[in-house]
């Protein structure tokens, strides 16, 4: 439930936006906030979204079966998220509310890579085929993190992925934090090495010293192949 310029900036990773308000209603409720205080924000808020109750329910139902739970949150698990998982439930939904928001998921993610990770690291000279052997090594059953596939990067010589995009650093921060969560850090996981930057992310630094300290599998062929 967050406006959609904090949504573009970085979200959950796979969370559809249902926005409650717009970017410049979201200000204005900010700084209403900040000067008068809840109760003139709340006010305010009831005035805003009394007309898009309707829109709000029929996107609602667009994603979801009546026997599915919403799973809800907003920035601090609070207002926004609340009214909507009140109002879901008066429509007869179930609904899950994320307890601390979008900040609380943040912080879960930056705690995760401070943990010990058992990283090969795969290296060798741009155009060895890298990534094609992680791929191999995935489909064998081996753990694979792609960071240029996280960042939508080919690295140092080929950059941009098909003049896609790169997500913000949070996003590939996000990103990448929920691909680690996937794995069993009790055993090894293959990563590519690479520098701390792909192209405009930056890799975290507990997990790029983590890379710096793995053991390196270097792929060794002739510059014509």
């Amino acid at each position: 439930m967050r406006s959609p310029k904090e949504y573009a900036h970085a979200h959950i990773p796979g969370a559809i936006n249902l926005p409650l308000f717009s970017d410049d209603e979201r200000a204005i409720l900010g700084t209403l906030y900040k000067k008068e205080g809840q109760r003139a924000a709340i006010r305010l808020g009831v005035k805003l979204v009394g007309p898009k109750l309707e829109a709000l329910m029929l996107d609602a139902e667009k994603h979801l079966q009546s026997s599915d739970y919403f799973k809800i949150y907003c920035w601090r698990g609070g207002m926004r998220s609340g009214f909507v998982c009140f109002f879901l439930q008066f429509l007869g939904y179930k609904t899950l509310q994320l307890q601390g928001g979008y900040k609380s998921f943040r912080r879960a993610i930056l705690n995760g890579f401070s943990h010990p990770f058992h990283f090969f690291v795969l290296g060798g000279m741009t155009g060895s085929g890298k990534t094609e052997i992680l791929h191999e090594l995935a489909g064998l059953g081996e753990q694979v993190i792609d960071l240029e596939g996280i960042a939508r990067h080919r690295g140092s010589s080929y950059g941009y992925m098909d003049a896609a995009q790169q997500p913000s650093n949070e996003q590939f921060e996000n990103e990448l934090g929920m691909a680690l969560r996937k794995q069993d850090l009790t055993l090894p996981i293959w990563i590519e090495d690479e520098s701390r930057m792909i192209g405009n992310c930056v890799i975290p630094n507990g997990l790029f010293q983590a890379m710096q300290q793995a053991p390196l599998v270097v792929v060794d062929c002739p510059i014509e192949e």
